[in-house]
């Protein structure tokens, strides 16, 4: 199953193009800026069976070095299978196409980073027919982005800093950042930044605080994270609700109850709960059939 992290580390180049040539500074590599960018289909399965699919691939065109092609893959973990994979990727794209190939890699964390990096060759040591060296953005190269007008500056890719550095410590600050950057932004702007960011955090700790910082930084916005919010703030208010009825009406309610009905957040069973607390015999009784 694709996870949110993944789809937010490469779609976000779909949405900004011109992202990689910004990035690319930070990969040591120079490269000209597009004055035009196409995002082409990511499905490379020939006639056979077997189904390949690139994450993203862009074609740029470029002034000084004419087109060429960038495929984008999101790495959530090392997998020895890859390296295989994305030389597949770049040899079909050049046989396809007749445009040079680049790959970039987008990873969250030291580990996978370090190892996606690593150059790989086809064919035994002394004829490396074929070698692989794919540019790798994550959290050693990507800029750490606290200052609010440095994010304001580069929207994209301050999302981009805090997607790469999600588990880092110094991702808080970098989304503290970017919150207080977008409240000048307009809606249609801010909108896809703050799902990229949303989706690029995942389950990490961090999503809680982003969340929060959208709620207070970003009022306006009617997203599903703020609706999300929004159910989370009513959701615990129920539970509350549900603890205050059993404990007037003298029930004793142990940890593990109050933990359950405390950590719900669908508010159908919350619901369910509440009308049940009023008659319950017992606090646990009110998770009768449920």
């Amino acid at each position: 199953m694709v996870s949110p992290p993944h789809e937010a580390m490469h779609r976000i180049f779909q949405h900004d193009p011109g992202l990689f040539s910004r990035v690319s500074r930070f990969l040591g590599v120079d490269i000209p800026k597009p004055i035009g960018a196409t995002a082409l289909p990511t499905d490379l399965t020939e006639a056979s069976p077997v189904e390949r699919r690139v994450d993203t691939l862009l074609r740029f065109e470029t002034a000084e070095q004419g087109a060429f092609l960038l495929a984008v893959e999101a790495q959530g973990k090392k997998d020895p299978d890859k390296p295989a994979s994305w030389a597949y990727y770049v040899s079909y794209l050049w046989t396809k196409y007749r445009l040079p190939a680049a790959l970039l890699v987008v990873c969250q964390d030291h580990a996978t980073a370090k190892w996606a990096q690593q150059s790989v060759s086809s064919g035994p040591p002394q004829l490396p027919t074929l070698t692989l060296r794919p540019l790798v953005a994550g959290p050693h190269n990507m800029p750490v982005i606290t200052d609010p007008e440095e994010a304001r500056a580069d929207l994209v890719l301050a999302s981009l800093a805090a997607i790469t550095h999600a588990a880092e410590p110094v991702v808080n600050a970098i989304l503290k950042a970017l919150s207080t950057a977008l409240r000048d932004a307009p809606e249609d702007i801010a909108d896809p930044i703050v799902e990229f960011t949303a989706q690029g955090l995942g389950n990490r700790p961090a999503k809680h605080l982003w969340r929060k910082l959208v709620a207070v930084d970003l009022s306006f916005y009617k997203s599903y994270i703020s609706e999300e919010i929004r159910d989370e703030g009513r959701a615990k208010g129920r539970a509350e609700d549900i603890v205050l009825v059993l404990e007037q009406r003298g029930l004793d309610i142990s940890d593990d109850v109050r933990a359950r009905i405390t950590e719900c957040r669908d508010p159908e069973i919350l619901r369910r709960w509440l009308a049940r607390a009023v008659t319950a015999s017992t606090a646990e009784a009110i998770f009768a059939d449920d």
